[in-house]
């Protein structure tokens, strides 16, 4: 599990130590890492033990997952949530920004998946990778992240492909919930962007009119993902975004 210390990834480590499964959180920020790690531990009937790692790094993913499935044991599934935005119109981007969004998200996607399917190519497995709709439709304020989400798209589409044959599920989770990120990009509204933004949400979500919850919209499908009844399903894009993106 990366990126579990907060936000979505933190939701979904909570759901899945409540019910006993055994998690290896990957992240970067220690001292969040291991106090998250231990209060789920403590909440829910599954071990949960942190790893520092930066996604953007081969040798660091490389040692973490290394680390983590001796600890484990084993690996069954890799939930790849770690991403960040970096919020700029197309003619805005700069290279440091397009680097970085690229590095974390697209980078990180290759890197984190590579390390778990070492593991998996003789057991199987399932990988479920965190896009976005940006990577689908675009967003004008946030290029060089639509743009590195959708190489997710594509990447996850590819391993699909092409690690099938070893039983092993690559799917891609969409979602449209209140996160961190979230909230980081609504401060950087105006007064009428903001205004304009909830009218555009409430049109377009068609549950609700607004975003959804980490805990309650996301959590379990993924652990519907990465469980037996979902062996059958892989290489799809799947919105969690109460019908705003209709994949065609």
């Amino acid at each position: 599990m990366t990126g579990g210390t907060y936000g979505i990834g933190a939701s979904i480590v909570d759901l899945l130590a409540n019910r006993g499964v055994t998690v290896a959180s990957l992240a970067r920020s220690a001292e969040l890492g291991r106090r998250q790690a231990a209060e789920a531990t403590a909440r829910g009937g599954g071990a949960v033990r942190f790893f520092s790692c930066d996604v953007a790094d081969r040798d660091q993913v490389d040692r973490a997952v290394d680390d983590a499935v001796s600890w484990m044991g084993g690996l069954e599934g890799l939930v790849h949530v770690a991403g960040v935005e970096v919020g700029a119109r197309p003619e805005d981007v700069t290279d440091e920004g397009w680097a970085y969004a690229m590095s974390v998200n697209a980078t990180g996607t290759m890197l984190t998946n590579q390390a778990a399917f070492r593991h998996m190519r003789d057991v199987g497995g399932r990988i479920v990778n965190f896009g976005s709709g940006a990577g689908i439709t675009g967003l004008a304020h946030s290029a060089a992240y639509a743009a590195s989400k959708g190489a997710v798209a594509a990447w996850t589409r590819s391993a699909a492909s092409a690690w099938g044959r070893h039983d092993i599920t690559v799917n891609m989770i969409c979602p449209a919930v209140v996160t961190p990120m979230y909230a980081e990009h609504r401060a950087r509204m105006s007064d009428g962007e903001l205004a304009a933004h909830d009218a555009r949400m409430a049109e377009r979500i068609l549950i609700g009119g607004k975003l959804g919850d980490p805990e309650r919209d996301v959590a379990p499908v993924v652990d519907f993902l990465l469980g037996e009844g979902a062996r059958f399903i892989t290489g799809q894009t799947i919105p969690l975004d109460g019908g705003a993106l209709m994949v065609r």
